[in-house]
This record gives C-alpha cells, sequence and structure tokens, in this order.
C-alpha cells in the first residue's frame, strides 16, 4: 500500500503500482446527442450520468470528429517533439506566468516523488478567439506562444481545436441532460470557454513502475478532459478499490473523464478520478488531451440537483479563473499533482 498526496489536496490509498487489465472503462456511443430527438438525446445522457458517477472516466464512440484531424495533429506533434531542445526552450511555459501554455521539457516534473522525473514532454495552447467560430469577442488577444520556423504547425493545431470545441458544447449540452437540468443550463458559461489542449510525447520508459512515471497520477483542473491517444496504450486509471485499470485504446474512440471544477459542481456526484500514464509499448507514444471548462469569470458552486438539505454543498463558492490559477501554477511548479 502506498500514499499519493495530490494536488488538489485529496490525499489517495493506493494497494499497488502493478496494472489490472480485467476490468474495462464504460464504452458510450454519442451518435444520439446530435439526434433532433430529446429522448435520444436523454437516452445518451443517462449513459454518460452512469458513467460519470460511478468511475469518472468513459470511451466516446460515433462522437463524428473527422479523424483526419487527428492525424495532423500527430504529425505536427511528432515534428516539434523532433526539434533541437534549444528550438523548444525558446517557448517554455515559464515564459508565460499564470498560464499553462507552451513547452513542458522532458523528465521537468516529478509529480508522485519517484527515483526519477515524469518521462514526457509536452506543448500546450489555449483558446483563441480567432479560431472561434462563436467568438463573443474575436478580438481578444491572446496568450499563446508559438515556435518560429514550424510551418503549418499553428493552423494544423487549431484546425483540431476548433472541431473540438464544438464537440465539447454539445457534450456540455449532454451533461446539462445528464444532471437532469434543461439542455442550455451551462450555454452562458461556455460562450467563451476555458478550452487548453496539448500534444504529448512518452518515449518508451525503460524503468520500473515503482521508479518512474510517464506521466505520474493526478487529476485534471477543469470540467472534463476528451483525450485522443494512438494505439500503444500506457493510460491507466484509479479504480475505487485502489487498482490501476488499463485503459485500453478503441481505435477512433475518445477517452472522456471527468475533471475537479465539475466534480465542484455536482457536489461530487460526478466523479473526477486519478489517472497516470506508463508508456512500456515499445514505442514512441502521443496523445492529444483537450481540457473543457468554464468561463474564468463564471461561478463554481453546486448545480442544483446536486444539492439538498441531507446533501448540503461540500465547496466553498469560487471564480473558475481562480480555481484554474491555482491549479496551473501548483502544476507548473511541479508539485505533487
Amino acid at each position: 500500500m502506498t500514499t499519493i498526496t495530490m494536488q488538489n489536496g485529496t490525499i489517495l490509498q493506493v494497494k499497488s503500482n502493478t496494472t489490472k487489465s480485467a476490468e474495462s472503462l464504460p464504452v458510450v456511443d454519442v451518435s444520439g446527442m446530435y439526434s433532433e430527438d430529446l429522448e435520444v438525446r436523454r437516452k445518451v445522457a443517462e449513459e454518460i450520468r452512469k458513467a460519470a458517477h460511478e468511475v469518472g472516466f468513459f470511451y466516446a464512440i460515433n462522437h463524428g470528429v473527422d479523424p483526419k484531424y487527428v492525424a495532423n495533429s500527430f504529425e505536427s506533434a511528432r515534428s516539434f517533439f523532433k526539434l533541437p531542445i534549444e528550438k523548444k526552450m525558446e517557448v517554455f511555459t515559464d515564459l508565460v506566468p499564470n498560464e499553462f501554455v507552451g513547452y513542458h521539457p522532458m523528465e521537468h516534473y516529478a509529480r508522485n516523488k519517484r527515483a526519477k522525473k515524469d518521462l514526457c514532454e509536452a506543448f500546450n495552447w489555449a483558446y483563441d478567439a480567432k479560431y472561434d467560430p462563436h467568438a463573443v469577442n474575436p478580438d481578444e488577444p491572446s496568450i499563446n506562444i508559438w515556435p518560429s520556423d514550424l510551418p503549418g504547425f499553428k493552423d494544423t493545431l487549431f484546425e483540431y481545436h476548433t472541431e473540438m470545441l464544438s464537440f465539447c458544447r454539445r457534450m456540455t449540452r449532454t451533461f446539462a441532460l445528464a444532471l437532469h437540468l434543461p439542455e442550455e443550463y451551462f450555454d452562458d458559461f461556455i460562450k467563451r470557454p476555458e478550452a487548453g489542449m496539448r500534444v504529448l510525447h512518452y518515449p518508451h520508459q525503460e524503468a520500473s513502475d515503482d521508479d518512474q512515471d510517464g506521466i505520474g497520477a493526478h487529476t485534471d483542473f477543469e470540467c472534463f478532459t476528451v483525450v485522443t491517444q494512438d494505439m500503444s496504450g500506457g493510460l491507466e486509471v484509479l479504480s475505487k478499490a485502489g487498482e490501476w485499470i488499463q485503459a485500453k485504446p478503441i481505435e477512433g474512440a475518445f477517452v472522456i473523464n471527468i475533471a475537479d471544477c465539475f466534480m465542484r459542481q455536482t457536489n461530487d456526484y460526478f466523479v473526477s478520478t486519478v489517472h497516470r500514464v506508463h508508456n512500456k509499448s515499445g514505442s514512441e507514444r502521443y496523445s492529444c488531451p483537450f481540457f473543457f471548462g468554464f468561463d474564468r469569470k463564471s461561478i463554481i458552486e453546486a448545480v442544483p440537483t446536486c444539492v439538498s438539505a441531507e446533501n448540503p454543498m461540500k465547496y466553498p463558492v469560487m471564480k473558475a479563473g481562480e480555481y484554474y490559477a491555482w491549479r496551473a501554477n501548483r502544476a507548473k511548479a511541479g508539485g505533487y499533482n
């Protein structure tokens, strides 16, 4: 039995670093959320409600996003990560205080106090109104930083980002139905969403699971995350029993997980589940998570269907931006995640 202290303050007991493959995550066909029939949309929402409450993770199949955007983004990611370290460090994340954008170097963080630092590198970019067809303020300045001399990198990544914006706005309506709220309940929260994205590169990990992680055990800090992963495998989810379960790739599927802001807003009804990556595939692993959250000006407080006299609100009311800044700074400092 080992103890992990999470960045959000939670202390977890983990039975073993050994990963089980017997269990599987729920698989939800989300095509019905595009239906004109409200009852069909509600049926999808009820499946998601169950998965979000019991596990906090599920595969989304038939999501409608063209796979060409995935292929193009992974190819762009490979081009970036092949650059010399000096070139990548020109967009080092610490050049932008209080924001989670730019380059995060290989073996730079040690989230879980392993003997070796996490074996991954990443490039992050944030919402840019110029790439949002429904932007409230198209002239809003961008906080992003981009590498020079890498033609097409920015545009390719934002092509996928724009597709994911559309998907996640639709998904947010489905989550509203899943919480037995009006479908448009969160619409005002996502007119200008917090919508960060990252590409990650994980070399094959030679060190033992006890000595190193690809990325250490953590929870995400927005509302929900949509992960595109290649077929290498390596994503692992911590079960309620304290055991690591493999989230084996399903061709063409997204992996969606609940993040901490949504857990707070649902008064813990939705579960923000701990996860990590260990790449033991023998090959390079690439993934592309999209972190979707509410406008930084919005207030995080429990929704009415998740509180009652018997189940009062568990978290203090605060602005989404305040929570985001606190978590982003802790993550960038290499604190325990």
